[in-house]
């Protein structure tokens, strides 16, 4: 297994060791030992899975305060780009946005802390995305960051005019209108 960092403080790439043979593959998705081991300690309480359409931005969420959610995102089937933008204002990464194809050739994940917005475009005809997440969802606290905004410059690898993004997401705000509780 292959921790990968991202230079951004707990953000950090998983890619497992796949073993295959003429009857298919087997790897581990996810090993406590192993990520206890890299000081990746995390209690999982709720998996989230979606199917989606070439196209498909879903996204940047995120939920605030008490609620705040680490996951532990992969592609099922087909290619993702997984994007996070930093909403921690200790952190040095503040406001800084990663991006990173999660493909399910290659069965790599992304571990992303609390203090994120979280979002992903599909690049494949289809995409299926499972996370786990070690808080439970809250509505209340579910807060949202604007896919498009201008200042964040993120390029979802979807050509202009065939994103399909639902109207709550396209309700979301800008980086710079943001409430200061939406930072952590």
């Amino acid at each position: 297994m292959a921790f990968l960092q991202t230079g951004f403080p707990g953000l950090v790439v998983f890619e497992p060791n796949v073993f295959g043979d003429e009857r298919g593959y087997f790897f581990e998705s996810y090993n406590q030992q192993s990520f206890e081991k890299e000081g990746l300690f995390y209690n999982w309480v709720q998996d989230n899975q979606s199917s989606s359409a070439f196209g498909v931005i879903r996204g940047l969420h995120f939920q605030k305060g008490g609620h705040a959610q680490a996951k532990l995102v992969r592609c099922l089937s087909g290619v993702i780009l997984d994007v996070v933008v930093d909403l921690r204002k200790d952190s040095p990464t503040f406001k800084q946005v990663y991006a990173v194809e999660l493909n399910s050739k290659k069965n790599n994940a992304l571990l992303v802390p609390r203090g994120f917005a979280h979002g992903f475009s599909v690049l494949s005809e289809t995409a299926e995305v499972l996370y786990k997440c070690d808080n439970f969802y809250n509505k209340q606290s579910e807060g949202g960051l604007l896919y498009n905004d201008a200042t964040l410059s993120i390029d979802w690898k979807i050509e202009a005019g065939k994103e399909i993004v639902s109207g709550k997401d396209q309700l979301n705000a800008a980086l710079a209108d943001l409430n200061e509780d939406s930072f952590f």
